[in-house]
């Protein structure tokens, strides 16, 4: 599957200044903050499987909703909705290109309750110095890949994901400072929606 067009895997910002006591974030804390993120918004670059790289804005609207706008020249857009991924891509003249959410590793923190110290669900737990790096995977469907996050501390903020998908594909996502909290229309999120204002 081309996970690799979906921007859905993030990797840390370079140089972000990190407080001197920073230490490792436990699950808990981790899953604690992700439960507490309901809507957030933020510029990304994305650093693609084949090393080309991309740049836009999120939008994240949990549980279950994200949106990747991609500045030109690539204008593509990438929405998870009502339980499924699509990709609208302008060049092809095509509807939008379709997955279901629950076979990408996005869905662990897109989910409703995330949990990461359930069982078989985190398979790397660590500290580099300046992060704290989770990788993380459907307990029940390992063979859909991981997610690679990357958290600082005080107070803990999501910097980083890389997705590893299920073709063998691997995207790093750079986060930019997120805006969180507000009010975030369901439109934006909205596949159906999006797909006929693509037609027109």
């Amino acid at each position: 599957m081309k996970f690799a067009r979906l921007a859905l895997a993030t990797a840390l910002s370079v140089g972000l200044a990190m407080p001197a006591m920073a230490e490792k974030l436990s699950l808990n804390q981790i899953s604690q903050y992700l439960n507490t993120l309901q809507t957030a918004q933020g510029s990304f670059t994305q650093i693609n499987d084949d090393g080309t790289i991309s740049t836009g804005t999120i939008f994240i609207k949990r549980p279950g909703k994200i949106r990747f706008e991609y500045n030109p020249p690539e204008e593509t857009l990438v929405l998870a909705s009502a339980g499924a991924v699509a990709i609208f891509d302008p060049k092809t003249n095509q509807g939008p290109e379709s997955y279901p959410l629950d076979r990408t590793p996005l869905k662990i923190i897109l989910a409703k309750n995330v949990d990461l110290a359930r069982a078989n669900m985190v398979t790397g737990h660590s500290y580099d110095g300046t992060a704290t790096i989770v990788t993380a995977q459907d307990p029940e469907h390992p063979e859909y890949g991981n997610i690679q996050l990357k958290f600082t501390d005080s107070p803990a903020e999501l910097r980083q994901w890389i997705i590893n998908d299920d073709s063998g594909n691997r995207t790093t996502v750079i986060l930019g400072a997120l805006k969180k909290g507000g009010s975030l229309p369901n439109r934006l999120f909205d596949i159906t929606l999006n797909t006929e204002r693509d037609s027109r």
